[in-house]
């Protein structure tokens, strides 16, 4: 049976706080689901800059740190 089988979650700190989500979600999932356009945002995963590139190939894990930063333009 698998993770998801079994209604498992995995645990992770966004942006510093706790959040659960399905086993098996990617950096580009999780930012679809957080930030939705990803065209000005930035992924830290446990302190280490995730390529735009490798977001869609680069799968979290239990206890995973994310922090996600949006860019915005002021004045």
């Amino acid at each position: 049976m698998t993770d998801a089988a079994l209604g498992a979650t995995l645990r992770l700190e966004v942006n510093g706080r706790a959040r659960e989500t399905p086993p098996g979600i990617s950096v580009a999932g999780l930012v679809a689901e957080l930030a939705g356009e990803s065209r000005f945002v930035a992924v830290e995963r446990n302190g280490e800059i995730v390529p735009r590139s490798r977001w869609s190939a680069t799968e979290l894990a239990d206890g995973d740190r994310v922090e996600i930063v949006r860019f915005v333009q002021g004045g």
